[in-house]
């Protein structure tokens, strides 16, 4: 007999430091499962969302709670937001039981997992792009400042300091080595700085000597960002500040404040403010309460969303065991180009990952934006400034250049 309802797992950090995005990322499920069911559910059979907590985040969490997930819950597929730690290692217990795996890493090892052995991890897939596409699509867009006469910089000297996380380093070599392509020099860096911190005094002292354009800091916990961008401030220079993805938070802003204003700080994935992404947060906020955050729910939103899709065509879903189907959903979900809330999901053949525009996908409608934005009043929503045709706002000079004439 077949069970009435098909168990989706999700592995989610309930506690820890990620407790916080690891909320929005279950809401985002429920949210997504909660309108499939009401269209009729997954041809006719009703989505069951299931938790399992990843804590700290690590390898051996992480895989427990894939071992969880599969070996006694029996679900058909894990969909969930990142997790950062791991390494892939949870990708073992989703290859031993052929189920689908969707999740948001952000990891160029991915890739390499992937392509070592594609019939092994043929479930395996990242519905974002990896860490790697954030350093070409960085240079890509102030080249586009640059051409485009939104700002005439001093120099074509950028100066890259970065965080001791794989994350991070990835993403600042990734700058160093894609810098000459797009017209511009690496004057100081990579500089890897043992991270958590909050002193950054030194690491500026040598930026400052070289006078950079352009200062990239890869690190990306909020409150570490933000005693950088306040150290900066204790004797800025004319340059463009850019901090990894967690200037993006609240927290960050809650601390510089109006010392902040003028950071630029970007995603690969994240909300759209068009028709669609406007839509989808009036419903999470009604859902959840006006505390939530649908810009970070946003990523299990789509991937379950898009996984129904893809097992709908295929003709269905299967449990742990169930190579045949599973493979039939994984290969609809690569010919599948979904329309989300943050953009297209597109997956690409061999990384089994989604693909970014502008930097990969020069059409919009078949890559995931690499969306920037600048801290514009500190007290409203980040400006999104980039790319075109997704941005709803323009650059303005940070204020310390500005001051400096």
């Amino acid at each position: 007999m077949v069970d009435a309802f098909i168990p989706i797992g999700s592995m989610v950090p309930l506690t820890g430091p990620s407790a916080a995005d690891g909320a929005e990322f279950r809401k985002g499920v429920i949210l997504a499962a909660e309108e499939v069911n009401a269209r009729g559910g997954l041809l006719g059979r009703p989505i069951r969302p299931i938790f399992a907590d990843t804590g700290r985040q690590g390898a051996e969490d992480v895989v427990a709670a894939a071992r969880t997930l599969i070996g006694t819950h029996k679900v058909h597929a894990i969909v969930n937001g990142y997790n950062i730690g791991p390494q892939n290692s949870e990708y073992e217990p989703v290859a031993e039981a052929g189920v689908i795996y969707i999740h948001a890493n952000t990891l160029l090892q991915h890739h390499d997992t992937v392509m070592s052995d594609p019939d092994r991890y043929f479930g395996c897939f990242m519905t974002d792009p990896a860490d790697y596409w954030y350093g070409p699509g960085f240079l890509k867009f102030i080249s586009w400042l640059r051409d485009t006469g939104q700002w005439k910089p001093s120099s074509n000297r950028i100066a890259i300091v970065s965080g001791s996380k794989p994350y991070s380093i990835v993403i600042a070599q990734a700058m160093a080595s894609s810098a000459a392509k797009f017209g511009w020099r690496v004057c100081f860096g990579p500089e890897i700085v043992q991270t958590p911190t909050s002193e950054w005094r030194e690491a500026l002292d040598a930026i400052r000597a070289t006078e950079p354009a352009v200062i990239a800091n890869t690190h990306f916990y909020s409150g570490d960002l933000a005693s950088f961008q306040l150290q900066f401030m204790e004797r800025p220079t004319d340059s463009l500040v850019y901090l990894q993805y967690g200037a993006m938070h609240q927290s960050f802003s809650d601390i510089a404040q109006g010392k902040g204003v003028g950071v630029l700080t970007s995603t690969v994935i994240g909300l759209l403010r068009d028709e669609m992404g406007k839509s989808f947060a009036s419903r999470y906020v009604a859902r959840f309460g006006e505390g939530s955050t649908p810009h970070i729910g946003c990523q299990s939103y789509s991937a379950l969303h898009h996984y129904v899709l893809a097992a709908s065509l295929a003709g269905g879903s299967a449990g742990p065991g169930g190579f045949e189907q599973n493979r039939k959903v994984a290969k609809a979900l690569k010919s599948v180009i979904y329309r989300s809330v943050s953009g297209t999901i597109r997956y690409d053949e061999q990384w089994q990952a989604a693909a970014p525009y502008p930097v990969v996908s020069q059409d919009p409608s078949l890559g995931l934006p690499h969306l920037f934005f600048q801290i514009q009043d500190y007290r409203k929503p980040l400006a999104l400034i980039a790319p075109e045709p997704f941005n709803t706002d323009r650059f303005v000079l940070p204020p310390w250049i500005d001051a400096r004439g």
